[in-house]
């Protein structure tokens, strides 16, 4: 499998667009802020008077609503909870976007399992770091970068991937490389390593290893620091 870095991107297409950060929660924030780092002008959408609206004035972003943002932008990224983006997306962000702009998410469960269903002639495309969002700022800040995953689910303008890269290179991901994918995968594997590995196999791990010392005379407090702790 190919892995896309600095050097296979010919032409950082995005560079000049005007991009929307649509929520500025997880990934938002720092999207919005590496973007604004490389040079990019960022417009950060949020509703009115929520946490995100705050945060982002704080960080020195004059929110606007969604509709508002999206209307704005060439780019529309699409980084709202996966629970409201169905709603969301239909009622304010598709009647709101440009003719061919390009939309971006960062996970594709709602694009996979047909949540969001985006009209035709504007090119979809995945760019999803693999980490949360403060670690993709910290790796960003420290001249690093966070890995990312890279899929095309429409690629109206024939240059989709080229995009896809270009807009992994403005937050920080190509410094580390970029593997191509497609939505449905990155969804599904996302799912099952949540739910098999960080919310299953890895407690239960934890557990099992403490009780094991613990049953064998070792004190908790001890147990605890090795076996828990020590995961940070």
């Amino acid at each position: 499998m190919k892995i896309y870095r600095e050097e296979d991107l010919k032409n950082n297409v995005l560079k000049k667009n005007t991009v929307a950060i649509l929520g500025f929660g997880n990934q938002g924030h720092a999207h919005a802020l590496n973007l604004r780092d490389s040079g990019v002008t960022t417009v950060v959408g949020t509703r009115k008077g929520g946490l995100g609206w705050e945060q982002a004035a704080k960080a020195g972003f004059g929110s606007v609503g969604i509709s508002s943002a999206t209307a704005l932008s060439d780019v529309v990224v699409v980084l709202l909870p996966d629970e409201v983006q169905g709603t969301v997306f239909h009622e304010e962000i598709a009647p709101a976007l440009k003719p061919g702009a390009t939309i971006i998410f960062s996970h594709g469960f709602t694009i996979a399992f047909d949540v969001v269903k985006p009209p035709e002639g504007h090119d979809v495309i995945l760019v999803a770091p693999k980490g949360q969002g403060h670690f993709l700022r910290k790796m960003f800040m420290a001249s690093q970068g966070l890995p990312c995953l890279v899929g095309v689910e429409k690629n109206a303008s024939g240059s989709a991937l080229e995009k896809a890269l270009s807009y992994a290179s403005l937050i920080g991901c190509l410094r580390a490389g970029a593997l191509e994918t497609t939505f449905r995968e990155e969804a599904v594997t996302d799912l099952f390593g949540e739910q098999v590995v960080l919310c299953g196999g890895v407690p239960e791990l934890v557990k099992t290893a403490f009780d094991t010392l613990v049953q064998n005379g070792h004190n908790p407090e001890v147990a605890y620091l090795e076996c828990l702790h020590e995961l940070k």
